[in-house]
């Protein structure tokens, strides 16, 4: 990461401007998406656009989360200098990849100049520009989730041997076992803490607030920071199956390797106190609710259940096991909602997503015109792994000549040749991983928008095993606030969601997106050609 301070050219005519390079890691900056010529390609715009660059802002690190740390010391140096109201950088994905970044710079009011892509965006840039720029950040994002598959195959691998993938939760610690793999076992101190709590639970006699309490007197607190653990990672404790033995990977449900810390019996006793008592069960008589696992109440962060009335009306609510109101209950659990309110919820929440053939025919021509440039760069980084892989393969050719020739002993040989073959075996992966990504960037872009564009229709017509898959795969962070349902779109969709609620609004003479982010993407109108 580096920040540069420029001294300025003494003419007085030209614009101020900051300039802004990353690349994702220290790998990609290897094979050549590198800072120097970024710079270089900035500077040389720079000058033939008469600006003066006042700083410059470069990141090494990913930028799959905001956050990046000199982007956000632009972001502070703009807020501090009102008089510098322009950014040279690269190309679009350079720049941000997420909405957040995108809505910083919005409400700064900058002009952004993509020299590579030949773009200038501001406020007074047409509308068919920026939602094409719109797109093209949905698309950067989509570009990361195809190169970081890699890392979600070696995680469903792990799953499917029965190996928890990732971070041990309170209770377990990661540990390497003797055959090299890193598996989870029951921590020493915690795992007795985390089997009383399901114990104690499973009378009925404790709320999440009390049980939490008892906990904290037994010593259940954050390892690393020694903070107390709240109820809501109690509730997230009491609802992980991992420490019944079992555990869920992408939908699907494994046997674990490790050591259960409760039985399979306590656990489920657990989920029944959970939903509660005069509550039907989820899954009961094999019914399965379309919206359960969906929501979590705002109030008290317990979840949001389904039960079933006269035997045939569905009913929501949260469970409430707090210790407000009457009874050990909260008051938000006095609420319910019937399905038929939440599924027309849902299903206007879709609606957002929605748009014409035409605007996706359009988007589809202009998405394959711009992605030439990404392209040729793959084509490019596919090209150094294949002369680097060629190049270490005359080297192991030349080396075996020289083990026979005596120039060279066996333990040398075999020392080599090991650390050259993991090398090769790394850029076969690499290799592979661009060629994949290449492949379906523009298939599943188009993909992903065609998905968006009917998941209205789609959600109207499917089973509620499908709309709840369908809902998980679109959204996330659904809240529950006495009846009243608070979704978060994920990424990308969000990025499409409030896209095409510019050009709605655009479109119908409004100035502003939102009194939150009025952010400016802009309607297709005449200029669109």
């Amino acid at each position: 990461m580096d920040q540069r301070t420029i001294q300025l050219p003494k003419n007085p005519n030209l614009v101020k401007a900051l300039l802004y390079a990353r690349v994702s890691s220290k790998e990609q900056e290897k094979e050549g998406f590198s800072i120097p010529a970024q710079c270089k390609l900035l500077r040389d715009y720079a000058l033939q656009n008469q600006f003066a660059i006042a700083q410059e802002y470069i990141d090494i690190e990913t930028a799959k989360a905001s956050g990046r740390t000199n982007f956000s010391e632009m972001v502070k140096y703009l807020r501090k200098h009102p008089g510098v109201r322009v950014i040279l950088v690269e190309k679009t994905d350079r720049l941000y990849r997420n909405l957040k970044d995108w809505v910083t710079l919005d409400e700064l009011n900058v002009e952004i100049h993509l020299a590579k892509e030949g773009v200038v965006l501001s406020r007074d840039s047409r509308s068919s520009e920026k939602f094409m720029h719109g797109i093209k950040v949905l698309m950067a994002k989509n570009y990361i989730d195809n190169l970081s598959e890699e890392a979600r195959k070696g995680q469903m691998e792990k799953a499917e041997q029965g190996i928890w993938p990732t971070k041990a939760p309170l209770g377990y610690v990661n540990v390497v076992a003797k055959d090299g793999k890193k598996v989870i076992e029951p921590d020493p101190v915690l795992a007795p803490i985390v089997v009383k709590l399901f114990e104690r639970y499973a009378t009925g006699q404790y709320s999440l607030k009390a049980l939490t309490k008892a906990a904290h007197a037994d010593g259940l607190v954050y390892p690393k920071s020694g903070n107390l653990v709240p109820v809501s990672t109690t509730h997230a404790i009491l609802r992980n199956r991992l420490y019944s033995g079992l555990f869920q990977w992408n939908g699907k449900l494994h046997r674990g390797k490790h050591e259960p810390l409760v039985s399979i019996e306590l656990w489920e006793r657990v989920q029944g106190v959970l939903t509660g008592r005069n509550a039907t069960p989820i899954h009961s008589g094999g019914k399965e609710f379309a919206f359960t696992g969906l929501m979590t109440c705002t109030e008290c962060n317990c979840a949001v259940v389904a039960e079933i009335k006269k035997g045939k009306y569905v009913y929501y609510h949260c469970t409430g096991h707090t210790d407000k109101g009457r009874g050990g209950y909260a008051d938000c659990r006095r609420k319910y909602v019937r399905e038929e309110v939440l599924d027309q919820t849902f299903a206007a929440l879709l609606d957002a997503l929605h748009f014409d053939e035409e605007v996706l025919d359009w988007v589809r021509e202009a998405l394959k015109a711009s992605h030439a440039d990404e392209k040729r760069e793959h084509e490019q980084a596919l090209h150094r792994c294949q002369t680097e892989y060629k190049r270490i393969e005359d080297r192991l050719n030349a080396m075996y000549l020289d083990k026979l020739d005596g120039r060279i002993d066996n333990a040398f040989y075999d020392r080599m040749s090991t650390q050259w073959r993991v090398e090769q075996t790394r850029l076969l992966r690499k290799i592979e991983r661009h060629g994949e990504a290449q492949e379906s960037y523009m298939d599943d872009g188009i993909r992903l928008l065609e998905l968006a564009r009917n998941a209205s229709q789609l959600f109207a017509r499917q089973p509620a095993h499908e709309k709840k898959r369908l809902l998980n795969l679109v959204l996330s962070n659904c809240g529950w606030t006495r009846g009243e349902v608070q979704a978060v779109f994920r990424q990308p969709f969000d990025l499409l969601a409030e896209t095409l609620a510019s050009a709605a609004a655009q479109q119908a003479g409004r100035a502003n997106v939102s009194a939150e982010h009025p952010i400016w993407l802009g309607n297709l109108d005449s200029n669109q050609d």
